[in-house]
C-alpha cells in the first residue's frame, strides 16, 4: 500500500501556489452551474467526481473543471487513479495544473478538456505502478 502524498503547504494551504487554476468556485456556484443540490455537490466531493481544496478558508473547486453544466468528463476517473496512487487533494491539484509541454493542453487539466483526455487518465494510471 502506497503512502499518501503530503501537501506541500501544510500549515499555509489557503494561499494559491504557482501552478494554480486561474479562477475558482465556491461549492454553491457549482451547485447553480450544475444545477444540484448543495447537498449533492458535498457527495460528489466525496466520491472524487469533483476536486475540492481550501482557499482563502473556503472550499473551492477549480472552474476549468466544471464545463457547460457539467464535469470534465474524465475527472472522475482521473481523480480516482490518483487518489489510488496516494494522492490528497492538493496533490492531485498540483498534479493536475503542473505545467506539461509533452501535453496538447499544457497542463492535465487543460487537457481533460480536449482530444487527448485519455493521456492524462493513462499518465495517472501509471503514478500507481
Amino acid at each position: 500500500m502506497t503512502e499518501p502524498v503530503p501537501a506541500d503547504q501544510s500549515a499555509g494551504s489557503d494561499l494559491g501556489g504557482p501552478s494554480d487554476p486561474a479562477a475558482w468556485l465556491t461549492l454553491p456556484d457549482v451547485a447553480e452551474r450544475l444545477d444540484l443540490s448543495i447537498s449533492k455537490v458535498h457527495q460528489m466531493i466525496r466520491d472524487r467526481e469533483l476536486l475540492a481544496v481550501r482557499r482563502d478558508g473556503v472550499r473551492r473547486i477549480p472552474a476549468d473543471l466544471v464545463a457547460n453544466k457539467t464535469v470534465l468528463k474524465h475527472l472522475p476517473g482521473v481523480l480516482t487513479l490518483l487518489a489510488d496512487a496516494g494522492y490528497d487533494d492538493e496533490a492531485a491539484l498540483r498534479w493536475l495544473y503542473e505545467p506539461d509541454d509533452t501535453l496538447s493542453g499544457g497542463t492535465g487539466a487543460a487537457t481533460l478538456g480536449g482530444d487527448h483526455a485519455r493521456e492524462v487518465k493513462r499518465r495517472a494510471q501509471a503514478l500507481g505502478f
